[in-house]
């Protein structure tokens, strides 16, 4: 089983991957407006809303909310753009995405759906 970073690093990857290919679909137009509007999702403000949005809608399990906890507390880097805090709770979020695209795509498939709509 990867570590719990190696697993935030491919949640990373995921996470946008999912994020462009729903932008590309949805928003037809110039690239850097789908860039512009990436943003809302990718960077580490917007992780953290999301991530908030997710825990206080009650849309993740507790288990979920666990592995959230345990990405956001697992020692890592530090971001050279954001508090701590907010890096961390972005950890948390892309650590779930990447558990779950290794273990439950379902699930994944859901909370990114919710995530799309909270925007």
């Amino acid at each position: 089983m990867p570590s719990i970073l190696e697993l935030a690093y491919l949640g990373d990857a995921v996470y946008e991957l999912y994020i462009r290919e729903y932008l590309i679909n949805n928003n037809p137009g110039k690239m850097k407006d789908i860039q512009k509007l990436s943003l809302n999702f990718v960077s580490a403000a917007s992780q953290r809303r999301i991530l908030e949005s997710l825990i206080n809608s009650k849309i993740l399990t507790e288990s979920e909310v666990d592995l959230v906890r345990m990405g956001r507390n697992a020692k890592g880097g530090k971001s050279k753009s954001t508090d701590i805090i907010t890096y961390r709770y972005a950890t948390g979020l892309e650590y779930l995405i990447g558990y779950l695209y290794l273990n439950n795509k379902d699930r994944l498939k859901i909370i990114m759906q919710y995530i799309w709509e909270v925007k």
